[in-house]
């Protein structure tokens, strides 16, 4: 993220002495301001339209109790602090829960190894938590803080939320996209096996994802489906347009999926192919030498009464025998059609 003059910079991990990442106040016309740890705890609306943004480490001193102070009941506070990571959400009373998934661009992650991000909102407050770093909720910090018309209220940015997660989602897509084109563009046969390892984790990435968002589905529609009526018709169309990205996603997935089964079947197919013009070869060529090493065979055994043993031209007789053997057997095969 780039620095901002006056804004706290965001911390890659969970600030030492609390469970806030960062948190902002949104003034309603999509900027907001900064706060502290403590000062998130005692906030109270201002003016009309402010909204608290808290965003937290869940597995951290603190969060529980914080949590308690918002009447938050017991249930759903060990959700939101769980690592029960299963994408969904419900309404309870006028508060909106959801736990969603977004995909892990931490250095050496996979694309399937996707991170969880659970959330709580009444309207005036949005919790959010995670317990590993998600760039998600940055993406739309970075809008507040360069007030780039951010999100004005809770619903707002909640559906900016979950649009930059299904568009991260996106770029992995794309990415397996365009490796399957670099395959199918390539000559593989040299390294046909290194081409099927990429296939197959192309394959597994596709599989995880695909197991990952459909639940992610689920819990958007839920969310469009069961909101408090803070939550208004532009914020449930917004969710609305999301999920049928998703849904797009989705149907891409089974593309990517099914196109890397059928390269990896044409590669195994050539493999094969070129497999059984070897030893198609290497069986021509048998067939052709075997009479000719039967014959040279017994002609070189060490027992008296070999013919020839006492003529010098017998080499030359034995050598045009096995030249007209080896042409007969070229005529046979060519006439046979095994050439």
């Amino acid at each position: 993220m780039d620095e901002q003059p006056g804004v706290p910079q965001v911390e890659e991990g969970c600030p030492p002495d609390n469970p806030m990442i960062f948190g902002r106040v949104l003034d309603g016309k999509g900027a907001g301001r900064p706060l502290d740890w403590d000062e998130a705890r005692r906030w109270q609306p201002d003016r009309e339209g402010e909204v608290l943004w808290v965003h937290l480490c869940r597995n951290r001193p603190g969060v529980d109790e914080w949590l308690e102070d918002l009447a938050i009941p017991e249930p759903t506070r060990e959700l939101l602090v769980s690592d029960r990571t299963r994408p969904r959400a419900f309404r309870e009373g006028d508060t909106l829960v959801a736990t969603l998934r977004g995909i892990n661009f931490n250095p050496g992650a996979q694309p399937e190894d996707m991170l969880s991000i659970q959330l709580w909102c009444d309207g005036k407050r949005l919790v959010t938590l995670r317990k590993q770093p998600l760039q998600t909720p940055r993406l739309v910090l970075k809008m507040i803080d360069r007030r780039e018309a951010g999100p004005n209220d809770c619903g707002a940015l909640i559906t900016e939320i979950t649009e930059a997660m299904i568009t991260r989602m996106n770029r992995s897509i794309v990415d397996m996209n365009d490796h399957l084109d670099e395959l199918e563009e390539r000559d593989v046969d040299d390294d046909a096996e290194e081409a099927l390892d990429r296939i197959a984790t192309i394959r597994r990435n596709c599989l995880g994802l695909k197991r990952h968002m459909g639940p992610m589905h689920e819990a958007l529609e839920a969310i469009s489906r069961y909101a408090p009526p803070w939550f208004e018709d532009h914020d449930r169309r917004e969710i609305a347009e999301s999920i049928d990205r998703l849904r797009r996603y989705l149907e891409d997935l089974d593309i990517s999926k099914e196109s890397a089964v059928v390269l990896m079947d044409d590669i195994r197919g050539r493999s094969i192919a070129r497999n059984e013009q070897a030893t198609y070869i290497l069986t021509i060529v048998a067939g052709i030498f075997l009479p000719l090493s039967f014959l040279t065979g017994l002609l070189g055994i060490n027992v008296g009464g070999v013919p020839g043993m006492d003529d010098p031209l017998a080499f030359w007789e034995v050598v045009a025998l096995c030249t007209g053997i080896f042409a007969v057997l070229l005529y046979l095969f060519w006439r046979w059609k095994w050439l």
